[in-house]
């Protein structure tokens, strides 16, 4: 394995009530609390109301930061930046998924930097030598990881980039994680929030180094836990199991565990970034689109994973398949499973226009760690075939 430094500094309260259990006495230290969520189906859940009883019930003046979009935009940013600012507010508390939390680690810098935050710090990267406003973290979609890490992806739309940048220093202090929290998410969101946890696992296992190690090892379990409970969870949506696993799935995808000594390729993330950036489409929808196709232009150079991929997590038998043949099996396994979990799989159907492809294309950052670095001319040409 590659030389590493491992560090994660939040502390996770996983299970049933956790929420209800630890909220008041994480929650002691601050006086003002500002609640921020997304469009409000908290408040449809039931979620709210137990949420603002309980820091109620503790004393907090709570501040209401509502309206995070799916792809959060620099200027929601600034938005609760200004408004946790204005109302001396003391603690973050993000309810929601990982455009929610995403937001308000943003929102956690901006509020104590007088400086601007896309250019200092997601532009390229910084050094944050001052401490953010605390974060805490309730979790509602399983899909982002975002909860026990530092990054955040943020869309800045005057620019058209959406990218990331992750941050020890932002990631929250603690996250409450009750998969009952879980149940009453969309199918189509809990699917798709369940491809990305898939991506994130595949696009850090599809990359070196390529000898025994153990994040390779961790990730191929991971990689089948989240095959068989989605395909439970869309069969009953309240297994508690299988959104227990999930919900657990997604931390473990990006918690920074698996990414040690590996060199990550985050390809497919970059290229559906910049087609939210342009069309505000679905992240893990995009993923799905993307994955097959992309996978088919590099399996070549990175053939014998491709081919442990096809084994290890589909249970594809060699039968005296050689490594290319084996290799495809996995991949039309994985556009197999993209198809019957109902994610769409051409760029046409998430609303992109065939003109803006090459434009698009241009944009997108191209990953170190692939094993087949790619250009934005066949950047264009993956495009090009994920079309329709």
């Amino acid at each position: 394995m590659n030389n590493f430094i491992f560090q994660n500094a939040t502390k996770v309260y996983f299970g049933k009530g956790c929420v209800k259990e630890y909220l008041g006495c994480k929650s002691k230290p601050y006086s003002t609390v500002m609640l921020a969520y997304g469009g409000g189906s908290i408040k449809r859940n039931g979620v709210y109301e137990e949420v603002t009883g309980i820091l109620r019930d503790a004393g907090k003046t709570i501040v209401e930061f509502s309206g995070i979009m799916s792809n959060p935009t620099y200027a929601k940013v600034q938005e609760g930046a200004k408004l946790a600012r204005e109302n001396h507010v003391d603690m973050i508390l993000a309810v929601g998924g990982g455009s929610v939390m995403d937001c308000c680690k943003a929102v956690s810098l901006a509020a104590r930097y007088d400086g601007d935050i896309w250019e200092d710090f997601w532009t390229r990267p910084g050094v944050i030598d001052f401490e953010p406003l605390p974060l805490g973290v309730i979790v509602t979609v399983a899909g982002t990881g975002s909860e026990c890490n530092g990054g955040a992806v943020i869309t800045n739309e005057e620019k058209k980039i959406k990218t990331g940048r992750d941050y020890p220093q932002l990631n929250p202090q603690f996250a409450l994680m009750d998969p009952t929290y879980t149940y009453s998410v969309p199918k189509g969101q809990m699917v798709s929030g369940s491809f990305d946890i898939l991506s994130h696992i595949m696009e850090t296992y599809f990359s070196e180094p390529n000898e025994d190690n153990v994040s390779d090892d961790i990730m191929e379990a991971l990689m089948r836990s989240v095959i068989r409970n989605l395909r439970a969870a869309i069969q009953n949506p309240e297994d508690y199991t299988a959104r227990s696993n999930l919900m657990w799935d997604s931390t473990m995808a990006e918690n920074r565990v698996i990414k040690m000594g590996k060199k990550c390729d985050f390809q497919c993330h970059n290229m559906e970034h910049q087609l939210g950036a342009y069309t505000d489409c679905n992240h893990g929808c995009g993923l799905a689109v993307l994955h097959p196709v992309y996978y088919r232009h590099i399996y070549q150079a990175g053939l014998p994973k491709f081919a442990r991929f096809a084994e290890n997590v589909w249970g594809i038998a060699r039968d005296g398949k050689t490594d290319e043949a084996l290799a495809l099996a996995g991949i039309d396994a994985l556009a197999e499973f993209i198809r019957k979990i109902g994610l769409p799989t051409t760029l046409k159907e998430l609303g992109v226009r065939r003109d803006q492809l090459k434009e698009i294309a241009d944009s997108c950052g191209i990953s170190a760690g692939s094993y087949q670095k790619m250009t934005h001319e066949e950047i264009l040409k993956i495009f090009q075939e994920c079309y329709e």
